[in-house]
């Protein structure tokens, strides 16, 4: 492995582990109480403008440091025809949709935020928690990819 290589694949990892992380704490630690009313409007904006820009630096990451592992280690050919390029394939298509979920839940807690309401954190929380569970399969998937003896 280059040096690159190695660090391509640390960008990768790390970016991963942050947005992972941090969409699940945002869902499992910060919504909830944001649906009570237990957390004010600034902070609450605060912390998922934070996830927004985790969420959107990730993604940069993702393709530079995901893309030059793909184009170093795959063709067309292993990434539809076997086992390990599917799942690449899939962590892709699960990023893409937890990515999308990511913005249309900030998208709707941030645009109706009011520090006297808490239908902006309700209308959010589907998607911060369907994002949080495929965030969990991401992870999974990942592990398998990690696994050295294929599928």
């Amino acid at each position: 492995m280059s040096i690159l290589d190695a660090v391509m694949w640390s960008v990768h990892v790390g970016f991963a582990v942050l947005w992972t992380g941090s969409v699940l704490f945002v869902a499992l630690a910060v919504v909830p109480p944001a649906t009570r009313g237990d957390i004010g409007g600034d902070a609450l904006a605060a912390v998922v403008g934070r996830l927004r820009w985790i969420t959107r630096i990730a993604a940069l990451a993702f393709l530079g440091s995901g893309g030059h592992m793909a184009a170093t280690l795959y063709t067309a050919e292993t990434l539809t025809g076997t086992g390990r390029g599917h799942l690449v394939l899939t962590m892709l298509a699960l990023w893409f949709v937890i990515t999308g979920l990511v913005e249309a839940g900030s998208g709707k807690l941030l645009d109706g935020l009011d520090p006297l309401s808490r239908t902006p954190a309700r209308d959010a929380k589907p998607f911060f928690y369907g994002a949080a569970g495929l965030s969990i399969g991401l992870i999974l998937t990942a592990g398998l990819l990690a696994n050295p003896t294929g599928l």
